[in-house]
């Protein structure tokens, strides 16, 4: 090898020898020392990053425990009380109970052609179909049908009906993230707490003669749910049936009593379906 080649190739090595040193000295000196805490925190969160605790993913939560912006162990609702315990005691903190999630997908209506406007072509999505006339179904408010919620969830809890063209969420299945709630561009989909026992499925805010003539099993606001119930947990709230769950004891009364059939009973904790 040529001196004329043998010189630059000694001066990079010495140029790169010189950097690392000043890396490993920046490192040592300057780096910010990560609490373990947090690691350790992370690293039993379920990762679902739903940001249902209020922060920014899991790695969120975990900064702000460590960092003490929250000394709250029990605000990963897809963890549960088992990761509350955890967080709790890695942190030093005392667990609280952990009231679950589960969601549900307001929707009554079925794949029928009288419900639906036109036929759409465009992306499989319901975002861009809701772009479209807000949709290809003749009732506004409805389940799109094309599973943006079924992608976006990290448990596979949800699916489309294939007879009904509706998205269903199994409770089993379902941690609570929100995550459908946030993707769902019709806003149909809700979390309560597992604990309840009836779900008014239908969001159409439409009077009831408007409902009608768009879905046969839609709410029409006829007010029989809310003069049955023992409870006076039910209202009418911007001509739909709305449940108030601080007063309701799953009686079932009310989805005894309506006449389409919108009101349906199950038991989330048991992992049952709605009907």
């Amino acid at each position: 090898m040529g001196i004329e080649i043998l010189v630059p190739v000694l001066v990079l090595v010495v140029i790169a020898l010189i950097c690392a040193v000043l890396l490993t000295l920046s490192s040592v000196l300057f780096g910010v020392k990560e609490d373990e805490r947090m690691a350790a925190v992370r690293d039993c969160l379920p990762g679902a990053n739903c940001g249902a605790c209020g922060f920014s993913g899991c790695d969120g939560y975990a900064k702000a425990l460590a960092d003490g912006v929250t000394d709250n162990p029990s605000l990963c609702i897809p963890g549960g009380d088992g990761v509350a315990k955890e967080v709790g005691e890695i942190m030093g903190l005392s667990a609280g109970d952990v009231v679950e999630k589960v969601a549900y997908v307001a929707c009554n209506g079925s794949c029928a052609p009288e419900e639906r406007k036109y036929e759409y072509v465009g992306p499989k999505t319901c975002v861009a179909a809701n772009m479209s006339y807000s949709g290809d179904r003749a009732c506004t408010f409805a389940c799109l049908g094309y599973g943006d919620c079924m992608k976006v969830c990290p448990r596979d809890a949800i699916c489309i009906n294939p007879e009904k063209n509706i998205a269903e969420i199994d409770p089993r299945k379902c941690i609570g993230c929100g995550l459908c709630v946030k993707t769902c561009p019709n806003g149909i989909i809700h979390l309560i707490n597992d604990t309840s026992r009836v779900v008014v499925k239908c969001n159409n805010h439409n009077k009831g003669a408007d409902v009608r003539k768009v879905c046969q099993n839609g709410c029409i606001a006829c007010g029989k749910c809310v003069k049955v119930c023992p409870e006076g947990a039910i209202t009418l709230v911007d001509n739909i049936a709305t449940i108030d769950y601080s007063k309701c004891t799953g009686c079932g009364t009310c989805h005894d009593s309506c006449p389409v059939h919108c009101i349906h009973i199950g038991n989330f904790i048991c992992g049952a379906h709605f009907e």
